[in-house]
């Protein structure tokens, strides 16, 4: 990519690249390097075997160190019984065994204690940090795992051992003494693989002609191990020996350190991840295998330097490639500098970073504050050519070429061989120009053999894609884009990184401001996609859903909700896939039992599907059936206005004029609508979808369990033209389906098409008959319906799809907030009555004599007044009484949150328990309704929340309390005998409809509804309520029979049972 030349072109006009000689992740099957942001993606829970090695302290003669003042006793034992006195060692751990062929010092920590222990087995002295004798070694991942749901601690691996317990279950041990560990630097050791080729050749190995006169067996040495960027120690207690090997050839920190010290480095690996041949029995291996670990235990073992190997869990780096573990290899690579971070940070800044929960911004300024320079070299013959050309005398003289226009100026020889083909090798490789650097002017210069970091090609997507280097007019309009969005945990330091970077450089000379240098103005990072139990979907193991199953079992539009709805800062359990259970998809092209890629299509499963359709997609078709199945048996042809208005159109006619007489619930819903439209154009301009979602799932409960389920009167009246009432439900139904069908199809594109079809369009779907037949009349009215007139007269000027709609505005004429407001209060209520209702075990169908209710706000109190008797209807209680306070049926006690309180007023614990019970609910109350408050207490204030009080309740008898917000409620459980026949006569008329279901009755179908009951109350509720019951239930007769019928059903009414059967009447 020509641009991404532009870009390393800048960077070295500015003096940032240069050729680097450091320790890199390096994968031997990939044959390449990665560099720091591209490791992290990588890292996995495996499992090494870790070692314990002893190191024996030589003295300065070269002799190996004997202790001489302590033990001294032990030490004449053995001498007379001819053994050696005590030998000391450093104690070493290491979770790469294959790194102890390249030690060339050891790194202690000099503001540390370390520990000074005899052992009785052997006598040997031993010295580590004194912190690590007792340390609970990875505690809290035995017991809680690594930080992720899928990294738990794995099965078969045992608890790890302290050292304490290691050296006891050894013979067990003696403390010395301690030592800081600063006393410790500069003492000599023997390394554990001295013998090797490697550690004796002078100048390391390979050989670096700075480090003459040095190798690593003659430079084992105790040394400070320093401090990193951030101040914070190398070195330190807790995991390991708070002594850590060093081997500058295998580590990136330690090659860090071995080159602030001047150690001589020795690098073990080659290309492949195999041993060189200067390290004898261990050549031609593979570090990563555990054969090599074996080797490197046996070495030990025999050489008396084994302590322990144990099996040891960490979370390591992975080639994202071969899935391979990576080793860390002395590379030379290209490397931009980063030191014009800051310059990144300011643009970094100027950003919205969504969704605030997740810190992007300060995630993003911390990854630039500690990373290190950019790699941007890889050792592979495929990818972006590296535009850096490298004299062929002198390596330190380099150019960057920045376009391929300035390749054709410089070159001097193989340009007619290129042209034509891309830049890529091998034709790039064979363009030579000349160095222009003073002195060297003319001497051949030839491309380097590496191509570029793919995160490169990423990065410069802002400038390439637009055409930056061809039409820079045109890209002036597209820069910066306006929104980018991806997976977050790892993509700051990738992909995030890597524009941000790459604009801030191409941008650097043209551009004053950082304002003007951010390549987007809001991301938008989302967290991971995995299964039900919170772990990663692969294909490797069969755990991954395909599209097919998904769409097939689960339904695209399920699956479209589920994304929208989903918190992005959390991960999206999406589902699983059971490998064990194959299955045939039955699909739009026929049926399949493999996917695209040939994998055998199986079983897929989601409770977060099952969720999206019982609370969204199925309560929405329902609202839709209700209304379609009604229209249809009344009769009822939405108007071309009403057509127009509700599919949007542009007409002048498409705009609801303000009708006075209109039923309040019509005006509330219609209001409550625009209000959605408000929320769909605020919260999704501002990219935050699950809030839309959240308010369109309340709104399509409010439709079907609040305006459908109050309304379904005025739909089963009988048919009747002249009934404006009656018809007024249809229209405000109608506009409302319609309206939500352009309003949700973005995010449900399928069900709101069919929708829309069907009721704007009235192309139905016969198979379910949810189309405007053309058999629907008037014929009450007298008028004939044809045809004709049932098609839609605006068929070529409503869109022929949803998709073509305009989206919903909002209609403001509709909107009243103060009706939105009194109708929440009103179903608040009714919320608080459901649930007092479920904790006292009473059923919505047994009527109540009263609720009282409350409000410290006399509007609100005034709100749910007027609604009475709609809560009243909902609640099936008779009497809905407003009352000032509820003083007289429960009692509020207040107790201090101790375990709140304490951390912030732990000074006054005593008044908060005597005192604060005593202020009682008057002061209190508001805690209660969820608003902080501020008291006095001994003459201190008091900042208080409602999680810091326990608030307990009185209720008198025969009375329930409940209360939210401010809103008191209270409802009285006493059950006359009147009340108990009425719920008996609800119960009776439940079962009845429940056999009109069973039998598949149309609803304008009329039946006959016989019962039999040896219980009198259920014949005395009868007699009492069968008016109500036959209009419920569209029965012409409820008549007493000795004799049960045939397909009579035994049902609970109430307390009683009885017998019922319904016999359809032609």
């Amino acid at each position: 990519n020509e641009t991404i030349w532009t870009f390393l072109k800048k960077c070295f006009e500015r003096g940032k690249i240069y050729q680097g000689h450091d320790v890199m992740p390096w994968s031997g099957r990939g044959g390449s390097a990665y560099s720091q942001m591209e490791i992290a993606e990588g890292r996995k829970l495996t499992t090494h075997k870790s070692v314990f090695v002893r190191f024996p302290i030589i003295r300065e003669s070269g002799e190996r160190k004997v202790e001489s003042g302590a033990s001294q006793t032990a030490d004449d034992r053995l001498s007379a019984l001819g053994s050696p006195p005590s030998q000391e060692y450093l104690l070493v751990w290491t979770t790469t065994p294959w790194t102890l062929t390249s030690n060339v010092a050891c790194a202690v920590n000099p503001d540390l204690d370390y520990i000074k222990i005899q052992t009785k087995r052997d006598n040997a002295i031993y010295y580590f940090a004194k912190d690590n004798l007792n340390f609970q070694r990875l505690s809290t991942e035995f017991k809680d795992g690594f930080g992720r749901p899928e990294w738990k601690w794995p099965e078969g691996v045992p608890k790890l051992k302290t050292l304490a317990q290691i050296f006891k279950e050894q013979g067990g041990f003696e403390e010395l003494g301690t030592l800081k560990g600063g006393e410790m630097v500069g003492w000599k050791y023997d390394g554990p693989f001295d013998e090797l080729a490697a550690q004796q050749m002078d100048g390391g190995c390979p050989v670096d002609e700075s480090n003459l006169g040095k190798c690593g067996k003659s430079w084992h040495k105790v040394i400070d191990g320093g401090r990193d960027s951030r101040g914070s120690a190398n070195v330190v207690a807790g995991e390991g020996t708070g002594i850590v090997h060093m081997a500058p050839g295998c580590g990136d920190i330690d090659h860090k350190i071995g080159a602030s010290v001047g150690m001589p480095v020795i690098a073990p690996l080659k290309d492949d991840g195999t041993y060189s041949e200067e390290f004898g029995e261990f050549a031609g291996l593979e570090a990563i295998s555990p054969k090599t670990a074996e080797l490197v235990f046996e070495k030990l073992k025999a050489k008396g330097m084994l302590v322990a190997v144990e099996t040891y869990p960490h979370i390591y780096p992975h080639c994202w490639r071969t899935g391979d573990e990576l080793v860390f290899r002395l590379v030379d690579e290209w490397f931009i500098n980063m030191d014009w971070r800051d310059e990144i940070k300011d643009v970094t800044r100027q950003i919205r970073w969504l969704p605030d929960s997740i810190d992007g911004q300060e995630r993003e300024i911390d990854w630039l504050t500690n990373m290190s320079d950019w790699m941007i070299s890889k050792k592979r013959f495929w990818g972006l050519a590296l535009p850096i050309w490298v004299n062929e005398e002198d390596p330190s003289d380099f150019e960057v070429i920045g376009s391929l226009a300035e390749l054709k100026e410089r070159s001097v020889e193989g340009w007619g061989d290129f042209e034509g083909n891309t830049p890529h090798r091998p034709w790039i490789d064979g363009v030579i120009i000349e160095s222009q650097t003073p002195g060297k002017e003319g001497q051949r210069m030839r491309r380097i053999p590496d191509v570029g970091n793919p995160w490169l090609d990423a990065g410069i997507v802002p400038f390439s894609t637009m055409g930056y280097n061809t039409n820079r007019e045109e890209w002036q309009k597209w820069y910066p884009a306006d929104l980018v969005t991806e997976c977050f945990p790892g993509q700051f330091r990738n992909w995030f990184y890597s524009m941000l970077s790459l604009s801030t450089m191409m941008r650097y000379d043209e551009a004053d401001n950082a304002e003007d240098k951010k390549p987007f103005r809001t991301l938008l990072g989302h967290r991971l996609v995995t299964n039900e139990q919170g772990k990663p979907m692969h294909k490797s193991d069969g755990t991954a859903i395909w599209f097919e199953e998904a769409a097939e079992q689960l339904g695209v539009d399920t699956m479209r909700w589920m994304y929208l709805a989903q918190n992005p800062a959390q991960d999206l359990r999406f589902g699983t896939r059971h490998g064990d259970k194959p299955v045939t998809l039955q699909t739009p092209d026929g049926p399949i039992d493999k996917t695209l890629e040939g994998v055998a299509t199986c079983t897929v499963t989601s409770g977060p599907a099952d969720e999206t359709r019982r609370q969204i997609l199925i309560p929405l078709w329902n609202c839709y059936k209700f209304f379609v199945d009604y229209a249809i048996a009344d009769g009822f042809v939405p108007s071309d206005e009403l057509r127009w208005r509700a599919a949007g159109s542009s007409q002048e006619s498409g705009k609801r004029k303000a009708e006075s007489g209109v039923a309040e619930i019509d005006r509330w819903i219609l209001s409550n609508l625009q209000s959605l439209i408000e929320v769909a154009h605020c919260e999704m301009s501002n990219y935050n979808a699950p809030a839309f979602c959240a308010a369109a799932a309340q709104f399509i409960d409010d439709l079907s369990n609040w305006y459908i389920r109050r309304n379904r009167r005025r739909f089963w009246r009988s048919r009747d033209a002249s009934d404006a009432d009656k018809n007024a439900a249809y229209e405000t139904l109608y506009e409302v389906l319609v309206t939500l069908c352009r309003l949700l199809a973005p995010g449900i594109p399928f069900l709101t098409e069919r929708m829309y079809q069907n009721l704007a369009l009235g192309q139905g779907f016969s198979d379910e008959g949810f189309q405007f037949s053309d058999s629907r009349s008037n014929t009450e009215s007298g008028d004939s319906v044809t045809a004709e007139n049932r098609k839609p007269k605006t068929e070529n000027t409503l869109p022929c799809s949803v998709h073509l709609c305009d989206y919903p505005t909002v209609d403001t004429s509709l909107l009243d907030a103060d009706l939105n407001l009194r109708m929440a209060a009103a179903q608040k209520v009714v919320r608080l009555g459901h649930k007092l209702r479920e904790e006292s075990n009473l059923r919505v169908r047994q009527p109540l004599a009263e609720l009282q209710f409350a409000s410290s706000s006399a509007d609100t109190a005034s709100a749910i007044e007027k609604l009475a008797d709609v809560i009243g209807e909902e609640l099936n209680i008779q009497r809905v009484m407003r009352a000032d306070n509820l003083d007289t049926l429960v009692k509020y006690a207040y107790k201090p949150n101790l375990k709140t309180l304490g951390p912030k007023y732990g000074k006054l614990l005593n008044a908060l328990r005597t005192k604060l019970p005593e202020l009682g609910d008057a002061v209190l109350g508001p805690l209660r309704r969820g608003q902080n408050l501020t008291v006095e207490l001994e003459g201190q204030t008091v900042d208080l929340t409602p999680n810091d009080v326990l608030v307990s309740t009185e209720q008198a008898a025969e009375w329930v309390c409940a209360d939210d917000a401010g809103i008191q409620v209270a409802i009285s459980t006493v059950l006359t005998p009147e009340l108990i026949r009425e719920g008996m006569s609800r119960d009776f008329v439940r079962q009845v409809q429940q056999l009109r279901k069973d039998a598949n009755l149309n609803i304008t179908d009329r039946i006959k509804v016989e019962y039999h009951s040896q219980d009198n109350t259920v014949q005395a509720m009868v007699a009492e309520w069968g008016d109500y019951i036959k209009g419920e239930t569209l029965a012409e007769k409820i008549e007493f029979s000795s004799t049960p019928g045939v397909e009579r059903k035994t049902v609970s009414v109430g307390e009683s049972s009885a017998v019922i059967w319904i016999v359809t009447l032609s």
